[in-house]
Parts: structure tokens; C-alpha cells; sequence
């Protein structure tokens, strides 16, 4: 599951690098780096839920 959503968020981040996808905070090119964040997040909410 982790490599679904680790490439979901890259095809997002290239996505967005090619046209800004125009919602509120992600208008600029420059804000790519905000969906790696969200990624981060995703993660560790993924790690810490986990029950192993």
C-alpha cells in the first residue's frame, strides 16, 4: 500500500510541476513541495496506525 501511495503522490507532484493545479494553496509551480509534505504526513499516519 505504501508504494500505491508513494507513487500516487509523485505522479501528483510532476502533475502539478507541469500545470498548477489551481486550489488554494497549490496555485504556483514553486508549491510541489506542500504535496511531499501532505506525503509525509500520509506516512507517518500509515506507520503509527499500523497494528505490527
Amino acid at each position: 500500500m505504501s508504494k500505491l501511495f508513494s507513487l500516487l503522490f509523485l505522479i501528483l507532484m510532476i502533475a502539478h510541476l507541469i500545470r498548477p493545479f489551481g486550489l488554494p494553496g497549490l496555485k504556483k509551480r514553486g508549491d510541489f513541495w506542500k504535496i511531499a509534505l501532505a506525503a509525509l504526513v500520509v506516512f507517518s499516519l500509515a506507520v503509527l496506525i499500523r497494528p505490527e
